[in-house]
């Protein structure tokens, strides 16, 4: 009887461990399947929008006419699969490697801070992003003094979560326990960590168009309702502006259209793969040529290595280190693919960043 008893209970192990093996493997299964599909559906979307960028000469907004650009290559997912293609304009934000002081102390100031809290804060990014930065607020950052030394890396963010290790900001954009707060969301809506010389105005958020525009309330609500198609615009629908100077007609005489562009610079492709209950997510952010880069600038000092400081005949007897390929011949590789745009960033389901809440804005 007892053995019998034993026997039942590794019998109802085994199938249990068993079912729980035989699940994972089916999610890898239809993960892999979705992947698929997901993939297949980001290269027909690149397709579409190159046509569209060789024909007008650069992408400026949905409205041109590939904001679904799956309906328009006549895309038809597998089985009963469904997918969506969602776009944000990455280069609608202010890029963090070209602003100035100027600029984050007026986007600062635009978000009520205080003068002084503005240029403090400014003070704090520029001190952690620029070699050699000469503080001139109060703050004194003394990074090398702290609990775990260490030097500034002197070059742009390269991800949100450096903002905690700096002075001034981290009291600004965390709270006591070290979340971000709704600053930080803010922030992270209207700054990009890619770099591009000009915003596009098609798509730059109000935050924006004051900070780098100096746009007044009502100059900002009269431009989103003509990219929009709401309240004065409404009967002529969504328009887009083929070059920044044309906004002056729609926004007045006062205001700086020179910060902008017209053309995207940087694009992020949502696509999103159901299969009844079953979901995959990929998020990719391309450039077209001559668009948006990463941040490329190595965090150290330019200091002299020791293998510089050696006499010709010691560098002469030492071992010749492995043999890596000319950074042109590896570009020559690249180039022969003729792909039509750069890939800066691509994640799948968790390690994507979820948007931050739509924040309630009277303008538009």
């Amino acid at each position: 009887m007892i053995t019998l008893l034993f026997a039942t209970f590794a019998v109802l192990a085994f199938m249990e461990k068993a079912a729980v093996d035989l699940l994972v493997d089916q999610r890898e299964i239809v993960t892999r399947r979705l992947r698929t599909e997901a993939y297949s559906a980001l290269e027909v979307t690149l397709a579409v929008l190159n046509e569209f960028r060789e024909v007008g000469s650069g992408l400026r907004s949905t409205v041109e006419g590939w904001g679904d650009p799956l309906a328009f290559a006549g895309y038809t997912p597998t089985d009963v699969r469904v997918v969506e293609i969602r776009f944000e304009d990455e280069s609608g934000k202010i890029s963090l490697p070209h602003a100035t002081a100027q600029i984050l102390t007026t986007l600062f100031k635009n978000w009520e801070l205080s003068q002084s809290d503005a240029e403090t804060l400014t003070d704090a990014l520029l001190g952690w992003m620029k070699r050699g930065h000469i503080y001139t607020s109060s703050l004194h950052a003394s990074y090398d003094s702290s609990p775990l030394p260490f030097e500034v890396p002197a070059r742009s963010l390269r991800s949100w979560q450096e903002l905690i290790a700096i002075e001034k900001v981290r009291e600004t954009f965390f709270d006591s326990d070290g979340r971000p707060n709704d600053l930080w969301k803010r922030l992270v809506d209207v700054v990009s960590l890619l770099d591009f010389p000009r915003t596009n105005l098609n798509a730059a958020k109000p935050d924006a168009l004051a900070a780098l525009g100096q746009f007044d309330a009502t100059q900002q609500r009269n431009l989103g309702e003509y990219l929009q198609g709401t309240g004065t615009y409404e009967r002529q629908g969504p328009q887009f502006f083929q070059n920044p100077a044309d906004a002056q007609r729609i926004a007045g005489p006062t205001g700086d259209t020179g910060a902008f562009a017209a053309t995207i610079s940087a694009l992020r492709i949502n696509v999103t793969v159901r299969e009844g209950r079953n979901e995959l997510r990929i998020s990719c952010v391309v450039a077209p040529p001559g668009g948006a880069t990463t941040v490329n600038t190595i965090a150290t000092h330019a200091q002299t290595t020791a293998a510089s400081a050696q006499t010709p005949t010691q560098q002469q007897n030492r071992p010749n280190p492995t043999a890596t390929p000319a950074p042109n011949a590896v570009q020559s590789k690249a180039g022969s693919l003729k792909y039509p745009f750069t890939l800066l960033e691509i994640r799948e389901n968790d390690e994507i960043p979820l948007p931050p809440p739509p924040r309630p804005n009277p303008l538009f």
